[in-house]
């Protein structure tokens, strides 16, 4: 018998029409990141997904959900909510890969330039991020990666089974062409 909120080793929410997808719906395989933006080893993990996206542009689509770890990165939540808005208007994936590469200016000045940057509408998406418009999304993401044993970010899971390995590309190239040949 299992209950709700048992600890697995597998995803256990699949990925639906909702979630925030890169590269191909068909691909053979599938990498869902649960991250949290202002996580340096999140950044880390950024650089070498993007590498892995490119190698393996037919192969692999990216599924990015939100596990902003409030307590350690003051920040995050914001910056969640920032990508959210962006996300609203089209734009999450601009948004979300200008947070992985301003990870030290993630501030509300910071931030509020990051909109700008990308010919946002500042006023709204600040208002947005005040009234916390996001914020379901980002708990449902975060509980999800609960419910499927998430305790760290970054956190992968490739075709559905958590990855423990490195998240080093090498290693990711590897991970995503064993699961491609299963």
């Amino acid at each position: 018998m299992t209950t709700p909120l048992q600890v697995t080793a597998r995803l256990r929410t699949p990925v639906t029409e909702r979630d925030h997808v890169r590269g191909p719906m068909d691909a053979p395989v599938t990498i869902v990141e649960y991250g949290d933006y202002q996580c340096p080893f999140c950044g880390q993990a950024h650089a070498n997904l993007r590498e892995v996206l490119r190698q393996r542009a037919d192969t692999v689509r990216l599924v990015y959900r939100h596990f902003p770890i409030a307590n350690l990165h003051p920040y995050a939540e914001m910056a969640a909510e920032a990508a959210e808005a962006a996300g609203r208007r089209g734009r999450f994936w601009e948004m979300h890969d200008w947070l992985y590469e301003h990870q030290e200016q993630l501030d509300p000045v910071h931030l509020t330039l990051g909109v700008e940057q990308l010919g946002l509408p500042v006023d709204e998406v600040d208002t947005e991020i005040g009234r916390h418009v996001g914020g379901d999304r980002i708990r449902h993401d975060f509980v999800s990666g609960i419910r499927s044993g998430v305790d760290a970010s970054p956190t992968l899971f490739v075709n559905g089974s958590r990855h423990d390995g490195d998240f080093d590309l090498a290693t990711l190239l590897t991970t995503v062409d064993a699961a491609a040949t299963d």
